[in-house]
């Protein structure tokens, strides 16, 4: 499928592995100029090492606000528009239950749920003249109570309600917004490698018992769908939740 993504011109937040990655290395492959994004610069190098033209990499935190207005000013800069954004930024590592603490609190719900707040109020502008579209990736976390930590399930809970929240606004602006909720995804450096690692029995009955499919789900999974969202394909879609999880969410 010609997805008409040729010549866009996209920034993913958080994409120097993982989800993020995928997501670039897929926009970047329809035809995307493309700029990733994350706070460490050797890494952050290493990833645009990766690509042979089209790539342009910034170093930034999207948790500060100014740090936001610098990544779409330079991403700007480089391809004189923005037509895709992809919200990224998250974490799901965080404290057992009944041990939050309002430190804890305010660092997920920076790295879960402000990080795209920040990101998509200085970008919302620029997409509104290109008529852009915003994909957010969330998680089923934020859906039903699954195990996860209350401090990220609460955060990704909000980021739903945003989004949805968010369309009637963004679409008065020419914007679209929607959401892909993954379930368990596993590549190297998340959570789920280290639960694998520590409790290799523990992990594999939560697949078998809780998850459809019964395995996890490969972050280019994910990257299908955001990408389709992202172009005019899913050009109805907008305010959306779309749960990509393999089946283990039950409503």
């Amino acid at each position: 499928m010609n997805l008409g993504l040729d010549g866009k011109n996209a920034l993913i937040t958080g994409s120097t592995k993982g989800i993020g990655k995928a997501i670039a290395t897929l926009l970047h492959k329809e035809g995307c100029n493309v700029t990733i994004n994350g706070r460490d610069s050797k890494t952050l190098s290493d990833t645009v090492s990766l690509f042979k033209e089209r790539i342009h990499g910034c170093v930034a935190d999207v948790t500060d606000p100014n740090d936001c207005k610098t990544l779409i000013k330079e991403t700007i800069n480089q391809w004189g528009s923005i037509d895709v954004l992809v919200c990224n930024v998250g974490d799901g590592a965080s404290v057992p239950p009944g041990k939050e603490t309002l430190d804890e609190w305010k660092q997920i719900l920076d790295k879960n749920f402000y990080s795209t707040v920040n990101i998509i109020d200085s970008a919302k502008d620029e997409l509104s003249k290109t008529q852009g579209s915003i994909v957010c990736v969330s998680s089923i976390a934020g859906m039903e109570t699954i195990g996860a930590p209350i401090t990220y399930s609460v955060a990704k809970s909000a980021l739903n309600a945003y989004v949805k929240n968010l369309s009637k606004p963004l679409a008065k602006l020419g914007v679209r917004i929607n959401a892909v909720a993954p379930g368990n995804v596993l590549f190297e450096g998340s959570v789920w490698e280290k639960k694998l690692s520590e409790n290799p029995s523990n992990v594999q009955n939560l697949l078998k018992n809780d998850v459809a499919l019964g395995r996890f789900g490969k972050p280019e999974e994910i990257a299908n769908f955001v990408v389709f969202l992202a172009s005019e394909t899913a050009s109805f879609a907008t305010g959306a939740l779309f749960v990509v999880d393999g089946g283990q969410t039950r409503s």
